[in-house]
């Protein structure tokens, strides 16, 4: 007969040697299993469920839910709904994921124990603002046209959004703002974004910049009722809505209607101003015939001439 021990030592110390052979005690209280424990030095801890502000709609990847949160150990993908992500980076500060956007998480792999890794953050549509500590470690954020690598040490508040066509809006603001380089995954061009600056790079190409550029680089701000064009509809980062159906708009004795959708695009200056123009009135062009009614009179006029002519010379 085999012995027992492997399989005392393979079960640990729920398996102790009463219950192999004697009887246990009659007051021997029950084992408790004890509460699943969140990971340790996970990377991101992102709250779950609908009641919970700030919630996500989805997170996929290797984590473990633990209390309403999900906590990502090295790598995984974030989901928002219709409102911003709160997601929280345990000892380095905080990364908003904007309203119908989806971020990649990933830890650098390759760093030494005890340090704290770089963080590579993925996007190909919508928005995200980071403020978190940075370390010796860079951090990554990794849109489909470029790779913006935020520089150590610092507090690091740099937001990003992406638009249309390739439009890629980058803020890195503060006095204090950590050195922030922007390179092309195409061509290798590079450009510094300095402090307090925000710029946007049209069309994808660090060859196109709008230096100072206007319209926030991060979250939409709330939408405000009765606004026809939200910012976060006219930017991808949510789908559009068909306006409700209604009267058209006449202008002039011929009712031109003029109710079109407009998508305004604050990068494209070429769309804003087919935009603008849609809105004007278009009138109806002015005809060169004259009117049936001036034409009558006209012709009445010499029809009386005749008249008076064939009169005097006894036409008539």
């Amino acid at each position: 007969m085999r012995p027992l021990l492997p399989v005392a030592l393979f079960f640990g110390a729920a398996l102790t040697a009463p219950a192999l052979g004697a009887q246990a005690a009659p007051n021997t209280p029950a084992m408790s299993v004890p509460a699943a424990a969140a990971p340790v030095d996970p990377i991101a801890i992102v709250p779950l469920g609908n009641e919970v502000a700030g919630s996500a709609a989805m997170v996929t990847g290797a984590l473990q839910v633990v209390g309403g949160r999900a906590f990502i150990a090295a790598n995984g993908t974030i989901t928002s709904g219709s409102a911003t992500t709160d997601v929280a980076l345990p000892r380095r500060g905080a990364l908003r994921v904007c309203a119908s956007t989806a971020v990649k998480l990933a830890a650098d792999s390759s760093v030494p124990a005890g340090e704290t890794p770089g963080l590579l953050m993925a996007i190909d549509h919508g928005a995200i603002e980071t403020s978190f500590a940075t370390g010796q470690n860079a951090d990554t954020i990794l849109t489909p046209d470029f790779r913006i690598l935020i520089g150590a040490p610092g507090t690091a508040h740099v937001n990003v959004r992406l638009g249309q066509g390739g439009d890629t809006c980058v803020d890195n603001p503060g006095t204090n703002a950590p050195y922030v380089l922007v390179t092309s995954v195409f061509d290798g061009s590079v450009y510094r974004v300095q402090p307090g600056q925000r710029v946007m790079f049209q069309h994808g190409s660090l060859h196109e910049v709008v230096d100072q550029e206007k319209e926030p680089c991060g979250c939409p701000p709330s939408e405000i009722k009765g606004n026809d064009f939200p910012l976060a509809q006219s930017e991808g980062l949510a789908p559009l809505t068909p306006p409700a159906a209604g009267p058209a708009v006449q202008h002039g004795s011929k009712g031109v209607s003029t109710a079109q959708p407009l998508i305004y695009n604050a990068g494209d200056q070429a769309a804003s101003t087919a935009a603008q123009s849609a809105t004007k009135s278009v009138e109806p062009a002015p005809s060169s015939t004259p009117p049936p009614a001036r034409q009558h009179k006209k012709g009445g006029l010499f029809t009386r001439i005749g008249h008076f002519f064939r009169r005097m010379f006894g036409a008539e």
